[in-house]
């Protein structure tokens, strides 16, 4: 049997509230733009201070423009996506099986968008934990984030045929990665 795709490292300790059961009906309350920038920052992500945030239903996305490589700003760095979880909702290593798959579907050549690969800041402020193996599971001042790059998409046509194909082949794809190792954190659907 093929091992577990849980990330196979050890995540970092759970955000306050993290994991089932826990309920708080305000959990972003203390996660301002300048919360958002020190948590990029403390993993080499320095943000120049754009911020966008995007639509998401129970997490807190952001578009984030970062300074370019030669510390200057002006819109010349490259722009990223920050996911900050709700507390409660994924636990850390449902979260890191996620990331992981995701991962494993970007090695496979399927087109997503894979989180990055955090490592601490060598001038950080603060010091996160990280978690996964390679590390994409973030967490500090009790919020649990991952970084991606940023990727346009637009909606498909689907009254053309071939898009329809496309659709099909890309499914079977992602069955196909999705059937080499067992979930072992999610739950199953169906």
């Amino acid at each position: 049997m093929a091992p577990s795709r849980d990330g196979s490292g050890t995540p970092p300790a759970s955000a306050p509230g993290a994991g089932a059961g826990a309920a708080d009906e305000t959990p972003y309350d203390d996660l301002h733009p300048d919360t958002v920038l020190d948590a990029l920052d403390a993993v080499g992500l320095r943000g120049d201070g754009r911020l966008i945030q995007l639509n998401s239903y129970e997490n807190r996305v952001f578009q984030v423009y970062l300074e370019a490589a030669d510390g200057a700003l002006g819109g010349r760095g490259d722009v990223v996506v920050a996911k900050f979880y709700r507390p409660g909702r994924w636990s850390d290593a449902q979260i890191l099986e996620e990331h992981a798959f995701a991962l494993e579907l970007a090695a496979a050549e399927v087109p997503v968008v894979p989180p990055q690969v955090l490592a601490v800041a060598a001038q950080a402020r603060l010091a996160p934990r990280l978690g996964g193996l390679p590390p994409t599971l973030a967490c500090l001042g009790g919020h649990r984030w991952a970084v991606a790059e940023r990727r346009a998409g637009r909606a498909p046509e689907l009254d053309d045929e071939r898009t329809l194909e496309r659709i099909g082949r890309f499914i079977g794809r992602l069955h196909a990665v999705g059937t080499v190792r067992p979930f072992v954190h999610r739950g199953a659907i169906g």
